[in-house]
């Protein structure tokens, strides 16, 4: 889909209908695809880049420990399901995509939270409380026992938290082995901008594309990402609530020389902004990032680059002996409680799989079950049901009482 409404085309002639159209190939997308070609549907994506998005900017933080905020104790239940599923997940993937289970860049090396001053360490501390009433597993280490672990760490580290249950996986080779897997599975790839939903007599029918092609479909699944809300055609009541997040990411390469940087992925908070640095095993270390609220702007600023730099400096003097390789700027898809939207919505045969915000890396297992799950029932797995589309919309849609997929799609609808 595009970031602005084109002008209106002529339909095309109309492809063979297949029971899911999924608008959006990003992670979320393709894993959709995915799982729900797996499941025996006939599958269809339209993207006009196909594994592109936000995984090609994120840093892959498997952290459903460390990333835990106060008030989302119900998000934490679903990060940590998925986080479970993740080596199991990594394994099929990378067997369906004829990869190992390294080449997807998957690290169980655990993460290391950190605190600079006494301010940062009293939030430190309220973290770890957090974490203990949630039942979670976490250390608390002395600034000495940290730098211990990864000597590179700044002389003034106050202590920290380590967490061995928060892995890494590397986003964009995710991505890539998710694209040959669903190549794999038959799904068919529509390169090419959705123009507008279709919807004939109050039900979800497909996608027109922008040369004016009509597909038709089941199921739609919305997984656009920040644009999932900008799709024409979509009614109101269920266009869902998400806003782009940019985030600004910066690259660079840890020489052999220097081997090893780090071992863990390290954060903190730094004045009261957050930073990250994950290192990879191919020497590449991923420090970010931003969180601005800036609309669609995705451009990479002079002062974005310098906070990532300057915090990052005040956690690891040494990176600044690095070579800068890229910086690039994303948009995360923010929705109103942080947490995604997944299932169906009000409208028959519109699913959504949306708003996952800074998790979607991490969600990404889960989600593609979740997904698979709805398209072939109808109704959501009880760990996906507090993050139904139908929780900002009353009052809640009865469930339909005939699955989806159970409908016959070999005819045009009228």
């Amino acid at each position: 889909m595009q970031p602005r409404t084109p002008p209106c085309t002529a339909p095309a002639e109309s492809q063979t209908p297949t029971d899911v159209l999924v608008v959006g190939g990003g992670i979320i997308g393709l894993v959709t695809a995915w799982r729900s070609a797996q499941r025996g549907l006939s599958v269809a994506v339209v993207d006009p880049e196909p594994g592109g998005g936000a995984a090609q900017v994120a840093a892959g933080m498997l952290a459903a420990v460390t990333e835990l905020h106060h008030g989302e104790q119900t998000l934490l239940a679903l990060n940590l399901e998925s986080a479970r599923r993740y080596p199991d997940f990594a394994a099929e993937l990378a067997a369906a995509s004829g990869r190992e289970v390294g080449d997807l860049g998957y690290r169980a090396c655990g993460t290391l939270a950190v605190a600079l001053d006494s301010d940062d360490r009293a939030h430190l501390r309220e973290l770890h409380a957090l974490q203990r009433r949630s039942g979670l597993e976490s250390e608390w280490l002395s600034g000495r026992e940290c730098r211990r672990l990864e000597p590179m760490l700044a002389p003034g580290v106050r202590g920290g938290l380590r967490v061995d249950g928060d892995h890494q996986i590397d986003p964009r080779r995710l991505t890539a082995a998710l694209l040959v897997a669903c190549e794999r599975a038959g799904v068919i790839f529509h390169r090419a901008w959705a123009e507008r939903l279709s919807v004939v007599r109050d039900r979800a029918r497909g996608v027109v594309l922008g040369d004016g092609t009509d597909l038709h479909a089941g199921q739609v699944v919305l997984a656009a990402g920040s644009l999932s809300g900008r799709l024409a055609g979509v009614p109101e009541a269920v266009l869902p609530s998400v806003r782009p997040v940019k985030g600004q990411v910066l690259r660079l390469t840890v020489p052999k020389a220097y081997a090893p940087f780090l071992s863990r992925t390290v954060r903190a908070v730094v004045r009261g902004g957050a930073v990250y640095l994950v290192p990879r095993e191919n020497g590449e270390l991923v420090v970010g990032a931003t969180s601005e609220e800036l609309g669609w702007d995705t451009t990479v600023t002079a002062g974005g680059v310098y906070e990532l730099l300057r915090d990052a400096h005040e956690l690891v003097p040494g990176i600044t002996e690095l070579p800068l390789t890229e910086t690039r700027a994303g948009l995360r898809p923010g929705s109103p409680d942080n947490a995604p939207l997944l299932g169906p919505t009000r409208l028959p045969g519109l699913q959504l799989a949306t708003g996952h915000y800074r998790n979607g890396v991490l969600l990404t297992p889960l989600t593609g079950d979740v997904m698979a799950h709805a398209l072939t029932t109808g109704e959501l797995p009880d760990e996906a049901r507090p993050f139904t589309p139908r929780r900002f919309t009353e009052p809640p849609l009865v469930p339909p009482t005939q699955p989806f997929a159970t409908q016959s799609f070999t005819e045009q609808p009228a």
